[in-house]
């Protein structure tokens, strides 16, 4: 698969997101971090977003909370490169009513090619990287050949297409 070059400015998006029993780990490693994170653009989810917030006295654009849609839109933000850079505080001992969406989350950061932390230690690395404070060129897959690659049976005739479904109880 071939890539294209985007540039991450030397002012990153960062997504900050924390699971309950992980949100005291961000909101420390936040306040350890808090000069380096107000040279950047910080987007968060519901409460963690409200607490980082007011714990940094920083702006922070809040979206929804995970559980309700927080981290699809952080996701769909990956997707649009409106965000360079992911720390997510997950909690991987306690079971998250919403897991398939922080899975698609971590997903969409890896297919996107976006650096992500999932844990303290990774972020203090990527946080103190030289590469923080400079434009990094990074890596996008070019995803234009999977999208349009065949679809065995996916084509319909028009006799198909004029047929009602087969449980359709409607009489034709």
């Amino acid at each position: 698969m071939s890539a294209k070059k985007t540039t991450i400015p030397s002012a990153k998006k960062i997504a900050l997101i924390a699971h309950d029993h992980k949100k005291r780990d961000l909101i420390e490693w936040a306040r350890f971090n808090r000069g380096t994170l107000a040279k950047h653009t910080l987007f968060a989810t519901g409460t963690t977003g409200r607490v980082l917030a007011e714990e940094l006295s920083l702006p922070v654009t809040r979206l929804q909370s995970g559980p309700i849609g927080g981290d699809q839109q952080i996701g769909a933000m990956i997707v649009d490169g409106a965000i360079d850079f992911l720390i997510f505080f997950w909690d991987p001992l306690e079971p998250q009513p919403h897991d398939p969406d922080v899975k698609a989350l971590l997903r969409l950061a890896v297919v996107w090619n976006i650096p992500a932390a999932c844990n303290r230690a990774t972020a203090d690395y990527m946080i103190s990287s030289p590469l923080m404070s400079s434009d990094y060129e990074r890596l996008v897959p070019n995803y234009a050949g999977y999208l349009a690659r065949p679809v065995a049976d996916a084509t319909v005739t028009e006799a198909e297409a004029a047929e009602p479904p087969k449980d359709d109880p409607t009489p034709a």
